[in-house]
């Protein structure tokens, strides 16, 4: 494609707000993204990898350092400075219109912005998957060049879906078939081993499917590009500038330089396979990071071919890109490149901006969780829910990783505390993951569905003392309530409170295991033996699946019960942005993060005021388990100790540093990524 001297190029990291001159942040200051002065420093100085070599092994591409300074970075018209205003934008990602884990929220998030920016000249390119397409696709007749496009990638033996994708900003999508027989794998299979060293094993669907998928968008790439150098009007673009989001989307990209297609490639490693592999299993990670050997690494976790795939689109990228600082870390020791641009993740908060009815939203959606709570814990025994507070931590299973162990932990510190100081508050802790489970529990269906009767009984007895209370209220008769409901009535009300009761203690998960001994959040459980019992203030409820309106427990959705909640506790071991506690913030719900997610050092590096107004970053890098346990013991039982009017007070100041969230304020920083791209050279053979 192209390559650029090492003695052109220099490293650059963007901070927020882009400008468009970088300049080294003077030594004395702190690095707005929370980085470390000597992180920083490579991150800005930074020479590059020598890009003239071969692309086989993977070798960085290059941005021309002194165009650096002419890149311009401003929203609504395409080409900021004038760049890109003859490119199209192309993003590609194995979760377009499938819906996986946390990148699909940052591309459906961040649409409208790209869309405001870029127009129609803006695409993405996913997996058709059928049955995810049925509900978030909208097929589309292809037209003009597209059209032609089309035709051209049929010949080529690939079928595209073009439409637009059921989100805000509704942004054009091409939604590839890319099943292909199994010589033809092969043959891919040895060609991507010959040209960049990579071994694929057999026997993967995972790894088949992306080499797959990823020719493709080779071939889509390949062909666009070719379309594109024809404009029929000086207005059409010209060039793509193709962006590719993880390891399982960005191996298109060494394939397209291999191939010398003059397209620009920008890549983003959400967070590194290898990076997350190893921190459940090694302390202090980040202080192993520059001694450890990622080849070998990669091969003790069974995860060389990823690794290798991702190395080689981390080097082969004109522009790499990351999600924070600390993922910068790995990336520079783990794929051998530090990224360009940090791109810190943000959400659409138009979508959850509710104006003045926060406080509102937040009371009935309470009153569905304290449903839940009546259903699950009073059966067995009662608390006063006026004086009880919801906390809750989710996430991928990752237990280590997401700080669940850590949460449980504290958790058992905090129940100790509340007996101390006897403050007479109750905590339901929530833990919602997503594990195998037989199906939810049969006793928790069954006090769910006799609770619901109850609930009828009682709207049904309402209805009888109101249709004879109020003729002779009017009357002037004296009356007892007890005489105004039928006997019938009467004795079902009895009947239905005896069956509702038990006198076994509330379970402290949802859903029945097939083996529950070798469950890791259970026998954890089991260790600090919160097991629910009535004198202890601190309730557990384990639920191994993501909370939705068809589950019966329920009846709401996740951004419902997040708005019911009091706190939401997140204090990762490794976590290259965190999007929970983000999402707790668009909901006015106060959070607690920790220095070891990106997001956590966002918020240290830029909101110096963060534990005033509801985020609270738990220090965990270079501590101890049991003292960073104790830290967070003791935050929440400052949380505890407020009163209501402090928590309304807080929420209150939570939802009004939303906005600075905003995927219009964060999507600068891709815009400034894509500058960076459209302002490489393009060298054709």
């Amino acid at each position: 494609m192209h390559s650029v001297p090492v003695s052109r190029v220099r490293r650059v990291m963007r901070v927020f707000p882009p400008t468009p001159r970088v300049r080294t942040p003077p030594a004395s200051k702190p690095c707005p993204l929370g980085c470390s002065s000597g992180l920083r420093s490579k991150l800005i100085g930074m020479s590059r990898f020598d890009a003239s070599s071969s692309v086989r092994g993977g070798t960085p591409g290059g941005v021309p350092g002194k165009l650096q300074g002419a890149v311009g970075v401003t929203g609504g018209v395409p080409g900021g400075a004038g760049a890109s205003r003859d490119a199209m934008l192309v993003e590609v990602a194995w979760e377009v219109c499938n819906k996986i884990g946390g990148i699909y929220q940052v591309l459906r998030s961040k649409a409208p912005a790209m869309v405001d920016r870029w127009r129609d000249r803006y695409c993405l390119i996913g997996p058709y998957v059928p049955s995810h397409a049925a509900l978030e696709f909208e097929p589309k007749r292809p037209a003009g060049r597209m059209a032609r496009v089309l035709t051209r990638l049929a010949e080529e033996g690939v079928r595209a879906h073009f439409g637009r994708w059921l989100v805000s900003g509704n942004p054009r999508v091409l939604l590839l078939e890319h099943d292909i027989s199994i010589p033809a794998l092969d043959e891919l299979k040895y060609k991507i081993w010959k040209d960049f060293g990579v071994d694929i094993p057999t026997g993967d669907p995972t790894v088949d499917g992306v080499i797959s998928f990823s020719e493709a968008v080779r071939k889509t790439i390949a062909i666009w590009q070719s379309a594109l150098e024809k404009p029929s009007r000086r207005s059409e673009p010209s060039r793509l500038i193709v962006h590719a989001h993880e390891w399982m989307g960005g191996l298109a990209i060494p394939m397209l330089r291999r191939d010398r297609v003059p397209v620009t490639t920008v890549f983003t490693t959400h967070a590194t396979i290898l990076g997350r592999y190893m921190a459940p299993n090694e302390d202090n990670l980040y202080e192993i990071l520059p001694k450890c050997d990622p080849t070998a690494q990669a091969k003790h976790y069974a995860i060389a071919t990823q690794h290798a795939i991702e190395r080689n689109c981390a080097r082969s990228a004109d522009v790499f890109t990351t999600v924070s600082p600390i993922t910068a870390e790995e990336c520079t020791h783990l794929l051998g490149r530090t990224p360009d641009v940090i791109l810190p993740n943000g959400l659409n908060m138009d979508r959850y901006d509710v104006g003045h009815e926060v406080q509102t939203l937040h009371a009935e959606h309470k009153q569905q969780i304290h449903r839940f709570v009546m259903g699950h814990f009073f059966p067995s025994y009662s608390f006063d829910l006026d004086r009880t507070l919801f906390m809750f931590t989710s996430g991928r299973f990752e237990p280590g990783n997401k700080g669940f162990d850590l949460c449980l932990d504290a958790m058992a510190r905090l129940n100790t505390h509340l007996k101390s100081f006897d403050l007479g508050v109750t905590v339901v802790f929530f833990i919602i993951t997503q594990r195998p489970t037989r199906s939810i529990h049969p006793r928790a269906l069954q006090s769910r569905g006799v609770l619901s009767e109850l609930e009828q009984v009682c709207a049904r007895i309402l209805r009888e003392v109101n249709q004879n209370l109020v003729p002779r209220a009017a009357a002037g008769e004296s009356v007892k309530l007890d005489d105004m409901v039928s006997q019938y009535w009467a004795l079902r009300y009895r009947r239905i409170q005896h069956a509702f009761r038990t006198t076994e203690l509330p379970m402290v998960t949802t859903h029945a295991f097939e083996t529950d001994h070798d469950e890791p959040i259970l026998s954890q459980i089991r260790a600090i033996r919160l097991f629910n019992d009535r004198n202890d203030p601190v309730k557990i409820v384990y639920h191994p699946e993501f909370i939705s309106p068809v589950n019966p427990l329920w009846g709401m959705d996740y951004e419902q019960f997040v708005r019911g909640c009091h706190l939401g506790v997140f204090p990762s071991a490794y976590e290259p942005w965190g999007y929970t506690p983000l999402e707790c913030i668009a909901s006015g719900v106060p959070a607690i993060t920790s220095d070891l997610a990106g997001f956590g050092r966002y918020v240290q590096g830029n909101m110096p005021d963060h534990d005033s107004w509801g985020v609270n970053v738990l220090k965990r890098r270079g501590r101890s388990f049991n003292d960073a346990s104790a830290d967070l013991a003791r935050w929440l039982l400052a949380f505890c100790r407020l009163d209501r009017r402090g928590r309304i007070n807080m929420r209150n100041r939570v939802v009004e540093r939303a906005m600075e969230f905003d995927w219009h304020r964060f999507g600068q920083h891709y815009h400034h990524a894509h500058d960076l791209a459209a302002s490489v050279p393009l060298k054709k053979d």
